[in-house]
């Protein structure tokens, strides 16, 4: 392995200080040996007893580092990520676990980034949260236990925590060969560890890379009051499965009870919002999220964005046309090429420009990508379109203008939002459709959109869902699919060094598109019983009209000129939404409801044409909500 003079000595600089490169291509070399580096465990004490056995938790941090730089007393920084999954589940597209040898220190290190960054003067950190793998304690699902997990190794990094050789026992041990500077990265559960991390403001994370992240706990398991169907103690029960044998049920019985089977914001939701910790986030971010993710949705990196903003924290963002899948296996090389410069930059210090450059990178077809220099989009801003009844019942045109009248249709729990949009042009007594007419140009929605609804129910509990529904025929990636918009071929492409055990060479894959009729690109969901607050469902007065305004989905979705948008508001979402109390027929004032779309640019004129009869949309749209044990 070779590098010029010039480069090794900025390199071997930067393990101690920052170094200001002269040249904004400046990168860090794989100048270290793989296959000697230096393999270790240590158990950091989280200060928490999470399994009540009397004693604080320790956690199992299982670290790969270059042996030169700590031969030369020259200290390097860290890559971090904290999981769940190590023993249960697996990470990357081929669910790597960890291996250890006889003597249980770990060989195998998921993900390729211990082959690429370790020659580079790095060290890797594999820390396996409470309750989980080697670990102590239990897991909580993004609560106090996991992130102190993570933030717990941040502090021994630091010199703030103590850390030790053995699990129980043993004799303490520091982090001398480390610089304190800490780069957390991760898909998921691990994505969203790490925002829960920078949340919390500790000293000496510098960066943060979360990939298809949860930003707030509520948001995964409800939605405005409505829910999904599904609480947390599934996925900690999942976790801890291969743990080292603790007793989680007490742990496991706090997240039934505070779970509520409605869909309120509670005291275990908040204790899980990362949107509303006090503490600035002061590491920078580097997103990537699939705006096609149907298990974490996209209105988690909406919101963690405007949180970002808000903490003024340097970020870039990218949005891919796939679902719950990493950047790695959709953009390999640039996305490889991409890490390396922001860690180099944030973590060594290395001035490559990487922050300088478009904040956000958006795929718009499979495998076209565009820059943005923001998101949302430059000039983006809020227009209000109004429904408004045409003349056949339940359809109508969507426009800018003033609205009147009324709709009304009748919840029917067995249909899902695809049944909702296959068949436009037809009335349906279990929705209602409006739609723009064909546009006279591109119509460009970047940011979170809202809607308010003005409903009149005939029951005491009622459930509303509204989708964004783009009519017109396009080639996506098939994010429902099994591979969530990619194929795994059978051909490797290798990134960094191998060692016994250990190899950086990963299975290639190429995007998987179909040809449709039409997408839903944006969804929401509300129990219309929390209309004034999202902490307390109120029963409803049959016949009593009721205003409730909430999200959808955040996106950046172009719908080309010649296509159709359109707004379809139902109940009870099948797909996604548990079962209703009660099938409520309701009645919609036109004049009162609304929805707000961030817009780039000038808005299009809407066409007369208001007939939507086009080929279906995706018919499975369902496929992608789960637990969060996804593929990588």
């Amino acid at each position: 392995m070779r590098a010029s003079v010039a480069v090794v000595l900025a390199l071997l600089f930067s393990m101690v200080t920052p170094v200001v490169a002269s040249a904004s291509t400046q990168v860090s070399e794989p100048v270290y040996d793989f296959a000697g580096a230096i393999r270790e465990t240590v158990w950091v004490n989280t200060g928490l007893d999470g399994d009540a056995d009397g004693q604080p938790d320790r956690v199992a941090a299982d670290i790969v580092r270059p042996k030169e730089p700590a031969t030369q007393g020259i200290k390097i920084p860290v890559i971090m990520d904290a999981s769940p999954y190590y023993s249960c589940c697996g990470r990357g597209n081929e669910s790597e676990l960890k291996t250890y040898d006889a003597a249980g220190r770990p060989v195998g290190f998921p993900l390729f980034y211990d082959n690429y960054f370790v020659p580079r003067g790095y060290a890797i950190v594999l820390v396996d949260l409470a309750g989980t793998n080697r670990s102590q304690g239990c897991a909580d699902v993004g609560g106090q236990s996991d992130v102190t997990s993570a933030k717990a190794v941040v502090d021994w990094l630091n010199g703030r925590a103590q850390g030790y050789t053995t699990k129980t026992g043993g004799t303490t041990t520091g982090a001398g060969w480390s610089t304190g500077s800490v780069g957390m990265i991760g898909k998921s559960y691990d994505a969203t560890i790490a925002n829960g991390v920078a949340a919390t403001g500790v000293a000496g994370l510098k960066t943060i890379v979360p990939i298809a992240g949860i930003s707030s706990w509520y948001n995964y398991y409800r939605s405005d009051g409505a829910t999904f169907g599904f609480n947390p103690v599934g996925l900690a029960q999942t976790v801890e499965r291969k743990n080292s044998g603790q007793n989680c049920s007490a742990a496991n019985q706090k997240l039934t009870q505070g779970a509520t089977a409605n869909g309120d914001y509670g005291p275990l939701w908040s204790a899980r919002d990362y949107l509303t910790s006090p503490q600035k986030v002061r590491a920078s971010v580097l997103l990537s999220h699939g705006l096609g993710d149907l298990n974490v949705q996209t209105i988690h990196f909406g919101q963690w964005w405007d949180r970002l903003a808000a903490d003024g924290v340097e970020r870039k963002i990218w949005l891919s046309q796939t679902g719950h899948v990493d950047p790695f296996d959709y953009r390999r090389g640039q996305w490889v090429d991409t890490l390396h410069k922001w860690f180099d930059h944030y973590l060594l210090g290395i001035d490559n420009g990487i922050e300088r450059g478009p904040m956000a990178s958006i795929e718009r077809a499979p495998d076209q990508w565009v820059d943005q220099s923001s998101w949302p989009a430059a000039n983006t801003a809020g227009v209000t379109y109004r429904p408004h009844a045409g003349t056949a019942a339940g359809l109508g045109s969507l426009t800018t203008a003033p609205s009147s009248g009324t709709a009304a249709f009748t919840d029917n729990p067995r249909l899902s939002e695809t049944d909702w949009a296959a068949q436009p042009s037809s009335v349906s007594a279990n929705r209602v459709l409006y739609s723009t007419g064909k546009l006279d140009r591109d119509l460009q929605i970047s940011g979170t959109s809202t809607i308010t609804v003005s409903a009149t129910p005939n029951t005491s509990t009622a459930q509303l869902s509204a989708v964004l529904v783009d009519y017109g025929p396009a080639t996506i990636r098939n994010y429902t699919g099994s591979g969530e918009g990619i194929k795994t071929g059978t051909g490797e492409t290798c990134w960094g060094a191998n060692a016994p055990g250990d190899n950086g060479c990963y299975r290639v894959t190429t995007a998987d598109t179909v040809n449709v009729g039409s997408e839903i690109f944006s969804r929401g969901w509300a129990d219309l019983g929390n209309y004034r607050s999202l902490s307390r469902e109120e029963p409803l007065t049959p016949g009593k009209i009721y205003t409730m305004t909430f999200r959808l989905a955040s996106t950046d979705h172009v719908v080309p000129k010649g296509h159709q948008l359109a707004l379809i508001i139902g109940g009870t979402d099948a797909g996604f939404l548990g079962q209703p109390r009660a099938a409520t027929k309701f009645s919609i004032d036109l004049a009162k409801t609304s929805v707000n779309l961030p817009v780039a640019g000038a808005a299009p004129t809407f066409g007369l044409d208001v007939s939507v009869d086009l080929p279906l949309g995706l018919g499975h749209l369902t496929a992608g909500l789960g637990l969060g044990l996804e593929r990588g």
